[in-house]
């Protein structure tokens, strides 16, 4: 699992990610907010770690970016010494996961980034019910419908794990392009209409709804 940790602090910064490395973690290493917003546009990662007080731009401006300008919902946690309200605040409102204030155990990093995980079906093992005889498995790429295996392109699982952790709402083509490709690898809206085509008639197409100049609702 990747994860992109924005922290300019040098001895925290070092034990983070080497803490996070021992877990299996493949980690890159920010030391200001213009870094991080680039990294996160530019490369895909299964979670981001912010500070707030960083160089160039505080973590909340790189979440902020991130949410509104660029459609990314990566699973995100800040992490800060303020002890206020306000930023608490501020970070919920501009669409972060989870809040950390420093200083903190590495035990309870750990514990938030397993509830993520489980939140966001990162690196999940256990199958995802999606209806009666009907499981997904996003580890293997694998549908398991009335005891038949189907196997999954990647892109289709990737896809298909996006629409599992947003279910019930509506979720753009420009949403599905940010959270799923990479910058240099942008397919058309076709490509996606395909990947989607592809998707109902493995799971049914009643399982996701085309809503009209917007984009597409998983049930």
């Amino acid at each position: 699992m990747r994860v992109l940790l924005l922290e300019d602090d040098i001895a925290l910064s070092d034990l983070l990610s080497e803490h996070l490395e021992d877990k299996g973690f493949e980690v890159t290493l920010c030391t200001n907010g213009q870094e991080a917003l680039e990294n996160l546009v530019d490369k895909k990662f299964d979670f981001a770690l912010l500070d707030i007080n960083t160089p160039t731009i505080s973590g909340i401006e790189v979440l902020k970016r991130v949410r509104t300008e660029y459609k990314n919902n990566i699973p995100i946690i800040i992490l800060t010494a303020y002890q206020d309200t306000k930023h608490l605040k501020e970070s919920f409102e501009n669409g972060v996961d989870d809040y950390i204030k420093k200083p903190f155990d590495l035990e309870e990093l750990d514990q938030r980034i397993i509830k993520l995980c489980r939140q966001f079906l990162i690196e999940q093992d256990n199958k995802i019910k999606i209806d009666e005889n009907l499981y997904f498995e996003p580890s293997t790429c694998k549908i398991f419908k009335d005891n038949k295996i189907i196997n999954l392109a990647q892109k289709e699982r990737d896809i298909l794990k996006y629409f599992c952790t947003h279910k019930s709402r509506v979720v753009s083509s420009e949403e599905l392009l940010q959270n799923i490709w990479t910058y240099d690898e942008m397919p058309t809206d076709a490509t996606i209409r395909v990947y989607i085509k592809n998707l109902r008639e493995m799971i049914g197409k009643d399982k996701i709804t085309t809503i009209r100049a917007i984009g597409y609702r998983f049930e």
